[in-house]
């Protein structure tokens, strides 16, 4: 369908019907095409959003430019802060389509994602996703793609994770209004009841900062894993509270936990955390070596990072899908918006970092493992402990 809608896109332009959707790089800048970073650095997901635009700086640094046809165009970076906010990721959305963009990147956090859809949609402009795992991003929006897994194979593969592992009785504990952590969970509680576990659930409002409650009601519960796929800010608060009461059960998460945020919480605690992510670092040395170089020579590249050197999956994935809309751009041959939406579908980027990326017919990366992976509290990095499939 997306292939349609493309190709569509493109017979309109020719007959001048989408004359106003405009084309990045036009006019005195023509040699230069524009790429929109569309991610949060503040609010609750500040921090990843500032990892995972890290990863497109870091790539557009290493490639800075790239060849449209018979032309070398310098790529420039269109960086917009949607504030984790879905009002203001609306406005935020605006702002790079009136910048001449080609295709815009991001962004993490399926909520702004999908609430900025509109806007992408209404100006025919291409969006590739880059974690933002919510299956509506690209259900809903036929000019969004998306280069990370989705939530109904990221729950399957915790709830599997944690059967396999002897766990029987899950508490799970999301956002309110929050269709990443509402969503994840409500994949993994699905998966996890067909495999014959047992779940208690509980939502916390917008701005909650005390999950004394929370984690007391898990442990009353009487379960045996705590599954609460939030935000990095609400995930330290989480972990802290773990710690003063003796949580004695395993935190699982999802993506969003894979952040140095998250292992400076729980370095020293009696905690026991374990993730599904997009990367583990070791799988690509030479990006390793180069993107923590970057960090150290970089100040402000190393404060965005958390302080340090840790790698993040999303950085990754962040540098992953600076190369997709490279290549999207060099298989359109043009730099107009209507043109790239065309070449995406038919994509088959390889070498990448987090693995080869493709599209099926919604528009989401045909993706089938996702690396699991702990918290070592002691010296406070992740611990690789398997690649798993949905199987």
């Amino acid at each position: 369908m997306k292939r349609l809608v493309a190709l569509l896109c493109v017979c309109l332009l020719s007959l001048g019907c989408l004359a106003g959707c405009g084309g990045g790089g036009g006019g005195a800048d023509e040699d230069v095409v524009r790429i929109g970073v569309f991610e949060p650095a503040s609010g609750d997901n500040g921090a990843g959003g500032k990892q995972e635009t890290l990863g497109v700086q870091y790539a557009n640094k290493v490639q800075p430019t790239v060849q449209i046809g018979d032309k070398e165009y310098k790529v420039e970076l269109v960086t917009v802060d949607n504030e984790s906010d879905n009002s203001k990721a609306v406005t935020a959305a605006q702002n790079l389509v009136s910048q001449d963009v080609s295709i815009v990147l991001g962004s993490y956090g399926s909520s702004v994602s999908i609430a900025a859809a509109d806007v992408f949609a209404e100006a025919g402009m291409p969006a590739v996703g880059i974690t933002c795992t919510n299956p509506q991003v690209t259900a809903d929006c036929e000019q969004y793609f998306r280069i990370c897994f989705l939530d109904p194979f990221q729950g399957t593969v915790l709830a599997n994770y944690a059967y396999e592992n002897g766990m029987r009785k899950a508490y799970c504990l999301s956002k309110l209004g929050d269709d990443y952590s509402v969503g994840l969970v409500n994949y993994f509680v699905e998966a996890f009841k067909k495999l014959g576990g047992e779940v208690v659930e509980e939502q916390f409002p917008d701005k909650n900062s005390d999950f004394t409650s929370y984690v007391a009601n898990a442990k009353k519960a009487g379960c045996d894993v705590f599954f609460s796929p939030v935000s990095t800010e609400a995930a330290a608060l989480i972990v802290d509270q773990a710690e003063a009461q003796s949580l004695g059960m395993p935190i699982l998460a999802g993506d969003t936990w894979d952040s140095n945020v998250i292992t400076s919480a729980a370095k020293g605690k009696n905690v026991e955390i374990v993730v599904t992510t997009f990367y583990q670092e070791g799988g690509n040395p030479e990006f390793d070596e180069g993107v923590k170089k970057w960090f150290e020579e970089d100040k402000d590249a190393k404060t965005n990072n958390g302080g340090n050197t840790d790698l993040a999956a999303v950085t990754a994935m962040g540098y992953d899908a600076y190369f997709v809309a490279l290549e999207a751009l060099k298989a359109a041959g043009s730099t107009d918006p209507a043109d790239v939406l065309a070449a995406l579908p038919t994509l088959n980027v390889t070498g990448l970092v987090c693995g080869d990326v493709s599209f099926n017919e919604t528009g989401d990366a045909n993706k089938t493992e996702a690396f699991v992976k702990k918290c070592n509290t002691e010296t406070g990095t992740w611990e690789f402990i398997k690649k798993q499939s949905a199987e």
